[in-house]
């Protein structure tokens, strides 16, 4: 399996680690808040503290998702191939 198919296979395991991600922080807002999360936090007609808890919140889950995803895809690769990826930085 050569790198470019490391990085490509990479990057779609975290962009759907994000996704996935995304909406686990939308239900979980909606599980604590009642409400639906901010549709767009930079709209003065949102509540500033609304605005800064989903951003810091939903940031780090992805964040967090797509780092395990691509962990895991470069423990996987590297079992399977014998050798780790020429750059493992660059799948995302």
């Amino acid at each position: 399996m050569g790198d470019k198919v490391f990085k490509l296979v990479g990057t779609a395991a975290a962009v759907g680690a994000g996704v996935l991600a995304k909406k686990f922080s939308e239900g979980g807002w909606k599980a604590v808040m009642a409400t639906d999360p901010p549709a767009n936090p930079e709209d003065p007609d949102t509540e500033l503290y609304e605005a800064i808890l989903w951003a810091a919140v939903s940031g780090a889950l992805i964040a967090l998702a797509r780092m395990v995803a691509s962990r895991q895809w470069t423990r996987y690769y590297t079992k399977s191939a014998g050798k780790k990826p020429s750059n493992p930085n660059d799948i995302a």
